[in-house]
């Protein structure tokens, strides 16, 4: 079963997402702000991480830089309620932009897609040795 680590600051959408993606058959866990965020990644292991751009206190494309300097292979899927952060230069490090929406089908094909190809990544690896 894959961990999706869910980061917002809104409770309402962490419930939510909470809710649609574990009907989906993922385990879910949340985080309602970027602190200790990599620390909790290590801690945690999750597959993926569908992560707030505005959280309070914390700005989401500087988190997403900090998480790929750590962890380059963990598909993080950036969420915001405004469109016009697609056109910050930051999110190209993201593997999806999802606008924020009460009909969750986009997102959950952007986590599915995203964790097949780290399902076809690991696969890869295991083929040819396992190394990088």
């Amino acid at each position: 079963m894959y961990k999706i680590l869910v980061v917002d600051d809104e409770e309402s959408i962490r419930f939510l997402y909470q809710e649609e993606l574990t009907d989906e058959g993922y385990e879910v866990i949340t985080a309602e702000s970027g602190y200790r965020l990599v620390e909790r990644i290590e801690e945690e292991g999750p597959d993926l991480v569908i992560l707030d751009i505005k959280l309070a206190g914390y700005d989401g494309l500087d988190l997403l830089q900090e998480i790929r300097s750590r962890y380059y292979d963990l598909p993080v899927i950036l969420c915001s309620a405004y469109e016009v952060f697609k056109r910050d230069i930051k999110t190209i490090a993201a593997d999806a932009y999802v606008v924020k929406s009460s009909d969750l089908t986009q997102l959950k094909e952007m986590v599915r897609r995203a964790l097949e190809g780290r399902t076809s990544l690991e696969r890869g690896s295991d083929e040819d040795g396992g190394g990088v």
